[in-house]
């Protein structure tokens, strides 16, 4: 280095860093390097503790070891394949290299790199092995379904392998020929670097361009290469069963067609041959070492890639299958038919014809009245009036999506809609480290209401409301009320202490406790032990919070609980499976429960559509709802069943996983790599059974796949003539958007042909089809969604193609285009309110489409809420628009006269309606109010309106004040004012009756006459 003297005398080195700076920076690197360390011991010790609290140790040292064991033997390969090249490159390197310009100039790096040669060997390939093992360790789902695949007892049509094999075998030797494809082009690449260096390989020296033992070397890897490329070629041939085609398209469907059968699959033989050939002709040129036969015969598989491989099945395509696409592609459309009902679980489905007329007997009121529990209760729209009338305390909140369920009230089993009062976190109290985590801990009690009925002031009825002491007798029984574990529930908290000590958590408001709140102290096992230092240290570090560690709050019996939704704490206890993106909360056996519904799935089931389901799962519910997602695999699956239903203790946080579905083949496989993890069907106890439904998720995958597959024809199926797709929700405000989603509902469907009718009302899950391009009714779909013996069970009724029969976006239409409608719907919109459409509900009733759809209005106010005010009903052309349910049902089907002017100019003035006695059907979010100019208004209209804004100010003022007795009594007051103001109009506008006839139901339509 350059030196330079100083003034004194002393010599000192340029550019060498001093003794003090060179220990600092090692110091910093050790400390970085110990930080780093600790850090990532933390969150796997953690991870571990976790595991171990919920009782599925045996889920994370399974998987741990598969990882490990995977990174070791692959990286090592790697590791060899790098370190083995690079040294025998080396050794192989000659003695004499001659004299050239090039290699004068490699001779420079060579003294460069000699004092470093091995080091740079192990360091290379460690590094290489290390990035090889850790995509590899990524893999142990594929390697613990190879290891444990169960044979799913159905063969492939064209292989006559069973289904396992795609499933589980080929996607492991895809696995392994990508591996060796990766480890012998870079094993390669390091030796042909290594050949140059050292003078193997020239490329300016005269004389021969590679040494004999360079020329060995690269002929046994290039040879490798291309035998791998023969096992590729011969795993091609598998691979067409389950190639994807396009769900949209006839022509390009999953599976082998005509050309591949024909033209692909023997190409992919012939040019696997070809291949194996060729690898042995390489390696002969490791002891001959001559390039000529390896040049020949690798120019051999080239072309023969081309012509036979791709010209050969275009000219195929191109002159037999086009020309008579669909004879030729018959069999194999069928094959594709058959597998994707089969994956799906819709292989029983069959469609059965439905009139779609109106019948006309004098007893369809009382079938209407029978045909269903029509819920009115909108769990999509009345969460914030769950919230309003229900959150009691600023520090509780609820979803804003609720939740349908089954109950049994006074022996009478009825649609529920439930929520849990659960911790809001953002509620308003102060916020500090000891309130988030050690204060406010957790949320109080369910909140049920009957979802069928609501009051006169348009609220639920409730069955389950406000909050109740422990011991406290409800509907529901007595059960454990606290909610540590939740939707709403995602910071952690610190739980627990010993016992005698103060409590300290903030239970419930009770005015007649000092503060007017209970406290309480966990008591459950739920949760990890934090009270050594130890565990101090490691989950500080984990949440990057030093209070942890810090604070005084924290006790030896402390535990801390985190991960608390119920989507995390099942996915983490069962990675292998998708999971649901709804929750739903039930009270069984004295406990909260949720109940998570999860699927097994596969990406390889030959013939099979692909589906993705992030999409599938999508629609207007979903997009409204910031809690709700798409279920947990988004990606592309081919197969999928409900194999798990899992439950979560909202107190304990449990998990348990039970055995669902016990024929399936992909669950049985991973019960075999984690034993003991799933319990048995016959585990689940009866009360727990009762709350138990078909899943929302899987019914909108299988509805996606019926749009097409309700097509068992291959002709008609290659034709599209018969597509249907899932109508847009016509309920859903535009910025929404999305497919109507699916309801569920207690109901009889009518008998198909020649069977008897049903007794009793089923709980289903029911969604409606339209035809591809057009808005009209195609088809009904159900599925029985209660545990018994018709579990499963799908109803599809097709509607005659030659009708037209309204579909529910049309059905929106005639609703909201109709102009009494239209009138009494602006002055439901006095002040500014904002009309709100419940969820439309279409019912088939005898031999027709019943129509029923809530009616919602919000006030003007910033924390106001949704009230159902009327009630939309239509049933073949008759349209009713009414304060209740039955009172609409009675129009339609009774001939009752209206409570609103039909667009009939001779009609009679109507009857003043009464006040709302019924509720909301289920629906989802706003759409845009119904527009039109509001009419004329007469002085009683104007008084009537006048009364109005004074009810919605004091409803205004009572809301403010939390005062929400006097806000019930300004609803009351707004409903009579806007009933004053219906009947003032209408009689203003009305004409006298013409002769003595009856007057039509609004709309204009004639009620159908009694035979």
């Amino acid at each position: 280095m350059p030196e330079r003297g100083d003034p004194g005398g002393r010599r000192i080195r340029l550019g060498a860093p001093s003794r003090r700076l060179r220990t600092l920076l090692l110091t910093l690197a050790i400390i970085v390097v110990v930080g780093v360390a600790w850090v990532l011991f933390a969150n796997f010790w953690t991870e571990w503790l976790w595991y171990k609290s919920v009782g599925y140790g045996n889920v994370f040292t399974t998987r741990l070891w598969t990882r490990l064991g995977l990174f070791l033997v692959f990286g090592l390969l790697m590791a060899a394949a790098v370190g083995l090249n690079m040294y025998f490159a080396y050794r192989l390197r000659p003695a004499f290299r001659g004299m050239s310009m090039e290699q004068q100039s490699l001779d420079r790096y060579r003294s460069a790199l000699a004092p470093f040669r091995v080091w740079i060997l192990v360091g290379l390939s460690l590094i290489v092995g290390v990035i090889a093992g850790t995509s590899a360790s990524g893999h142990w789902g594929t390697w613990l379904q190879f290891v444990n695949g169960v044979s799913f007892g159905i063969k492939d049509p064209q292989f006559h392998k069973d289904v396992s094999f795609f499933a589980f075998d080929l996607p492991f030797y895809r696995f392994l020929v990508n591996f060796g494809f990766v480890a012998v082009v870079v094993g390669l690449v390091v030796a042909v670097l290594t050949h140059y260096l050292y003078g193997g390989l020239r490329v300016q020296s005269p004389g021969a361009r590679a040494t004999p033992a360079a020329q060995a070397h690269i002929s046994l890897l290039l040879g490798l290469f291309v035998l791998f490329k023969a096992i590729a070629y011969w795993l091609d041939r598998y691979s067409l069963a389950v190639s994807s085609g396009d769900f949209k398209s006839a022509s390009q469907f999953t599976g082998l067609r005509y050309t591949d059968a024909n033209a692909v699959l023997p190409a992919k033989t012939i040019l696997f041959i070809v291949a194996l050939i060729c690898a042995v002709l390489f390696f002969v040129n490791v002891f001959r070492r001559t390039w000529a036969l390896p040049i020949i015969g690798f120019g051999l598989m080239v072309m023969s890639a081309v012509l036979i491989g791709g010209l050969y099945p275009f000219i195929v395509e191109r002159f037999q299958v086009k020309p008579n696409a669909q004879s030729k592609e018959a069999k194999y459309i069928e094959r594709n038919i058959q597998a994707t009902r089969d994956a799906y679980g819709i292989a029983d489905v069959q469609s059965e014809a439905y009139a779609g007329s109106v019948d006309t007997r004098a007893v369809l009121l009382d079938e209407a009245n029978g045909a269903a529990s029509i819920r009115l209760l909108d769990p999509n729209i009345v969460g914030p009036t769950f919230q309003q009338l229900q959150q009691l305390k600023q520090f509780y909140g609820f979803s804003r999506t609720l939740d349908v369920d089954r109950y049994t009230i006074d022996k009478k089993t009825q649609d529920t809609v439930i929520a849990l009062r659960e911790l809001n976190p953002n509620g308003g109290q102060s916020r500090n480290w000891v309130n988030d985590h050690t204060k406010y801990t957790h949320g109080y009690g369910v909140v049920a209401a009957d979802g069928n009925r609501v009051t006169a002031e348009g609220k639920p009825e409730f069955i389950v409301s406000d909050i109740t002491p422990d011991g406290a007798q409800s509907p529901l029984g007595n059960y454990e009320q606290r909610i540590y574990f939740g939707e709403k529930t995602t910071e952690y908290s610190i739980v627990g202490a010993p016992e005698g000590t103060t409590p300290t958590e903030i239970d419930y408001p009770d005015e007649k406790l000092p503060g007017g709140q209970a406290v309480y102290t966990y008591t459950g096992d739920g949760g990890v032990p934090i009270g050594s230092t130890f565990n101090k240290l490691l989950y500080a570090t984990k949440f990057a919070d030093g209070n942890i560690l810090l604070s005084d709050s924290l006790n030896e019996k402390s535990r801390i609980l985190y991960n608390r939704t119920p989507k995390e704490r099942v996915e983490a206890v069962a990675p292998w499976l998708t999971i649901d993106g709804d929750p739903y909360p039930a009270v069984v056996d004295g406990r909260i429960l949720w109940i998570v519904d999860a699927y097994t799935t596969s990406n390889g089931y030959p013939y099979s559509t692909r589906t993705t389901l992030g999409d599938a799962t999508a629609d207007s519910a979903v997009r409204a709802d910031e809690r709700r997602g798409a279920v947990g695999n988004t990606g592309n699956v081919n197969y999928i069943r409900n194999s798990v239903k899992a439950t979560v203790d909202a107190y304990s946080g449990k998990v348990t996983l039970y055995q669902w579905d016990e024929q399936d083949p992909v669950l049985k496989t991973w019960m075999k790599a984690f034993p003991g993890t799933v319990k048995k069907q016959s585990a689940i106890s009866p009360a727990l059974l009762d709350h138990l439904r078909y899943p929302q998720d899987l019914f909108k995958v299988q509805r996606e796949m019926l749009t097409r597959y309700h097509v068992t024809d291959p002709r008609t199926f290659f034709n599209g003539s018969d597509v249907w797709k899932v109508p847009q929700d016509p309920t859903s405000a535009k910025q929404v958007g999305g497919e109507q989603p699916p309801y569920y509902l207690s109901m009889k469907i009518p008998p198909a042909q020649g069977q008897p009718a049903e007794t009793a009302q089923s709980f289903r899950l029911t969604s409606a089809f339209v035809p591809n391009e057009r808005q009209n009714m195609a088809a009904f779909l159900a599925v029985n969604a209660q545990p018994g013996p018709d579990y499963g069970k799908f109803r599809l009724l097709t509607l005659p193609s030659t009708t037209a029969i309204n579909g529910p976006e049309q059905m929106q239409n005639v609703f909201t285009s109709n102009t009494e409608v239209g009138r009494v719907l602006n002055l439901l919109q006095v002040a500014n309110s904002q009309v709100v459409y419940g969820n439309l509900l279409s019912l088939p009733v005898g031999g027709g489409m019943l129509y029923v759809e809530p009616v919602y209005v919000r006030a003007a106010a910033a924390n106001s809420y949704p009230l159902m005010r009327k009630v939309l009903a239509s049933y073949g052309t008759a349209v009713a628009f009414e304060d209740t349910l039955d009172k609409a049902l009675a129009v339609l089907f009774a001939g009752a006269p209206p409570t609103i002017a039909p667009d009939d100019p001779n009609a009679p003035p109507p009857t003043t309606p009464t006040p709302p006695t019924t509720t909301p059907s289920p629906g989802t979010s706003t759409p845009p109010p119904a527009t039109g100019t509001p009419p004329a208004q007469s002085p009683s209209v104007k008084a009537a309106l006048d009364d109005a804004q004074k009810a919605i100010q004091k409803a205004d003022a009572a809301l403010k004040s939390g005062d929400f007795a006097a806000y019930g009594q300004a609803q009351q007051e707004l409903t009579a004012a806007i009933n004053r103001a219906i009947a003032a109009e209408q009689s203003a506008t009305a004409a006298p009756p013409a002769g003595g006839a009856s007057p039509p139901p609004a709309g204009g339509a004639s009620p159908p006459p009694s035979p």
